[in-house]
């Protein structure tokens, strides 16, 4: 209980204290653009540190070096746990939004720094509204932000990590339409964190893992179209493979 308390009271003092460094930020931000947006993703990256060291969970980082520095790219990944965007947005190297769901907007302090850091609101019951986050992340992308997305659509609440939900194939638009490259990242035992044993934090070994990127260019018309079934297909076998490294450690 004690890592569950320490870990939402600095959630809570940050998103409170946090709020003129906000407004200091917005003011910069009508100069010097660049200034905010790389400001609040080293202040964000810290705040995430400390949420998962209070958590006292064990990451293991694989394919380090599949992470871009010079390149906007799409991120694709496996999503069974909350604490998956605090354990990889520290781990990234360059100006990343996240796509979340727009029920997150309704978070005072906290929709400004998704808002500041990049992220994205998707509204799932809404086709048409989807379809502009879409271009929204396209354009995102061209201008030098990279964008991670769950294309399962929502967290994973099955009880084996292998069997994911059907990737949506719109997300992968975001790589084929603006030309990036695709990082499928895979997240073994996230959901052991909180979710598996609500609502008690536990300290557990997670590994994450940065795959090859994948150049859309490289592949057939009629593959593009299912670019989501193989990155899935990608991410499934990694997870496997990480999966039996937690079990012999």
């Amino acid at each position: 209980m004690i890592r569950l308390i320490l870990a939402a009271l600095f959630v809570f003092i940050f998103l409170v204290v946090s709020l003129p460094i906000q407004l200091v930020l917005y003011l910069i931000g009508k100069k010097r653009p660049d200034i905010k947006a790389n400001t609040s993703r080293a202040i964000v990256q810290w705040a995430f540190r400390v949420v998962r060291f209070l958590a006292g969970v064990r990451l293991t980082v694989l394919g380090q070096e599949n992470l871009p520095t010079d390149q906007a790219v799409l991120y694709i990944g496996n999503h069974r746990s909350i604490f998956d965007i605090v354990l990889t947005y520290p781990l990234l190297l360059q100006n990343t939004g996240y796509v979340a769901k727009n029920s997150l907007e309704k978070v005072p302090s906290l929709r400004i720094w998704m808002r500041y850091i990049g992220c994205l609101f998707l509204d799932r019951s809404n086709l048409k509204e989807g379809m502009k986050m879409i271009l929204k992340a396209i354009e995102s992308v061209k201008n030098g932000t990279s964008i991670f997305i769950f294309p399962e659509g929502t967290r994973n609440k099955g009880e084996d990590e292998l069997q994911l939900l059907e990737f949506h194939e719109g997300s992968l638009k975001i790589a084929v339409k603006s030309g990036c490259p695709i990082i499928p990242v895979s997240i073994n035992n996230s959901v052991n964190i909180f979710e598996g044993h609500i609502p008690w934090i536990r300290s557990v070994p997670v590994i994450i893992e940065f795959g090859t990127p994948l150049d859309p260019a490289s592949f057939s018309k009629d593959e593009k179209k299912h670019l989501g079934e193989i990155t899935r297909d990608i991410i499934t076998e990694t997870l496997k493979k990480n999966q039996e490294l937690l079990e012999s450690a």
